[in-house]
């Protein structure tokens, strides 16, 4: 039987996670949920039930902390901790304009919009990018070259409602895949006959993360900065109603 919302607290607990690791991370798989994204949603606690060992008392940790730059090692931890911790040290400490985040050692990260959110929330633009295990290949076959490797741009608004855009470059997630909601043989690039632009980005996104990350494995790269103007709310104006990325569903 599926996880329900009030199980998922004691479930992580009986996995073994400390107090605070089960809010973090049931927080980020009922938000999926609400959004309708069940693919990062509570079938992930499932999923992590499977595994045969976790890493509970792995902490993520900043190895380097220069203006304009940060390096965060996951330290083994779960992905999504990692960037927990790094969210919340940027809005402890936003940065004087920008600053390139980059985190080794950084799987799984779920929804990337979740944590950009954060940010846009706390009123920083982030814009975020993850690898994940080779799951796409070329639109016309051969090996598999690049992770689903989404990309999350965040942009706060002066009307409180900030504009969150979230792609990843698959025609499904793997997420998808684990809640039995897509076949494997569906995760492909998105965009059917134009599917060579999605296949291009996934790959570009992936050799971005791969060159700056100065660890083997999967990482993350974040560019937060302080905004400088306030564009969301005239593009409300001009959108007229229409839902634009991050809006709730009607």
């Amino acid at each position: 039987m599926a996880v329900q919302p009030e199980e998922a607290r004691p479930r992580l607990a009986a996995l073994g996670f400390a107090p605070a690791d089960v809010e973090t991370l049931a927080e980020h798989f009922l938000d999926a949920e609400r959004r309708g994204l069940r693919g990062h949603g509570l079938s992930r606690i499932e999923w992590l039930e499977t595994w045969d060992e976790l890493p509970l008392d792995a902490r993520p940790s900043c190895a380097v902390d220069e203006p304009g730059y940060q390096h965060w090692d996951g330290g083994g931890a779960l992905g999504y901790l990692t960037l927990a911790a790094v969210v919340e040290a940027q809005l402890s400490s936003p940065p004087v304009h920008a600053r390139v985040v980059v985190c080794s050692s950084t799987f799984p990260t779920g929804s990337l919009g979740y944590w950009v959110r954060r940010l846009a929330a706390g009123g920083l633009v982030g814009l975020l990018t993850a690898t994940s295990p080779r799951r796409l290949a070329h639109p016309d076959g051969g090996e598999q070259l690049a992770g689903t490797n989404p990309l999350a741009i965040a942009i706060p608004s002066g009307d409180g409602a900030p504009i969150v855009s979230d792609v990843s470059m698959g025609a499904v997630t793997h997420g998808d895949v684990l809640a039995g909601r897509a076949r494997p043989e569906d995760l492909v690039p998105f965009g059917g006959s134009q599917a060579h632009k999605a296949f291009a980005l996934a790959v570009g996104l992936q050799v971005f993360v791969d060159a700056l990350n100065p660890v083997d494995g999967f990482g993350a790269v974040l560019l937060v900065a302080r905004p400088e103007s306030d564009p969301v709310p005239a593009l409300r104006v001009l959108a007229d109603g229409v839902r634009l990325p991050g809006d709730a569903l009607r």
